[in-house]
């Protein structure tokens, strides 16, 4: 398996990514929904859904490239170990051997296949994992325009976070590029932990990229890949999607 781009992420994913939690109620409620036949999921991390999902009596299955992830996940996991098993692999081309009630790619997972055709190629790797009448449940974030046309070379601060291992404190500094051509985002992350007088202690420096998409590019995509869609939500309490909605959580099941 090759080295992934997000084996440097392992150390530090669960400290600047802590604040994300909007999200779980909705995967855990899919998943006692619908999750009767195994729950799948694409690009877990270091487990932030998985192993909720796991504690609460599902089956999981959790799959990602980083082999350094999936060990930070393995560290976190072993009250839930009995219903989660971690699988290094590709999500554009995987073959479990086995099909899921429920697939889940979370908090934009989908966004790092790059092109239309990894894109394309994980729906159809999904769709042969898929029970009959089983649900694909993916969230990506709307493009902003005014994002889009941002200087790229100028620095934002993101947010501060304190690890709640360490109670490291931590100011989130982020430089993102656009590619409008390829629609590929191209982010700069720089993490400065601070000492206890507030002085930065060290700095780190992380990238990464995504290819954002289109409200109906998707809408198109999933049809395409042979998928019917049954709800497109503006957010993680079901509401509707709307134009002032920033998010675009899909709930997709493969054609008859």
């Amino acid at each position: 398996m090759y080295a992934s781009p997000y084996d440097a992420w392992a150390d530090i994913y669960d400290a600047i990514f802590s604040y994300v939690v909007d999200d779980i109620p909705f995967y855990l409620e899919e998943a006692a929904t619908h999750g009767e036949g195994g729950v799948l999921e694409l690009g877990c991390g270091t487990g932030r859904i998985a192993i909720p999902l796991a504690l609460s009596g599902v089956s999981v299955t959790a799959l990602d490239s980083s082999a350094d992830m999936l060990a930070r996940a393995r560290e976190k996991s072993a009250a839930a170990a009995q219903n989660l098993t971690l699988v290094q692999a590709d999500m554009r081309d995987f073959d479990l051997r086995r099909k899921f009630s429920l697939i889940i790619i979370p908090f934009r997972g989908f966004l790092s296949l790059l092109s239309a055709d990894d894109q394309i190629a994980a729906l159809r790797a999904i769709k042969r994992h898929l029970l009959p009448g089983g649900r694909l449940a993916l969230d990506i974030f709307v493009p902003d325009l005014n994002m889009l046309v941002q200087e790229g070379d100028v620095p934002f601060h993101f947010r501060d976070v304190t690890d709640p291992e360490s109670g490291k404190r931590l100011i989130i500094w982020n430089q993102s590029a656009y590619d409008a051509f390829s629609q590929v985002m191209t982010i700069r992350t720089s993490i400065e932990e601070l000492d206890d007088d507030g002085a930065v202690r060290r700095k780190l420096y992380r990238d990464f990229a995504l290819r954002y998409i289109f409200r109906w590019e998707m809408s198109h995509l999933l049809h395409a890949c042979g998928y019917d869609i049954l709800h497109l939500y503006g957010d993680f309490r079901k509401s509707e999607f709307i134009p002032e909605s920033s998010e675009m959580i899909w709930i997709a099941t493969p054609s008859a």
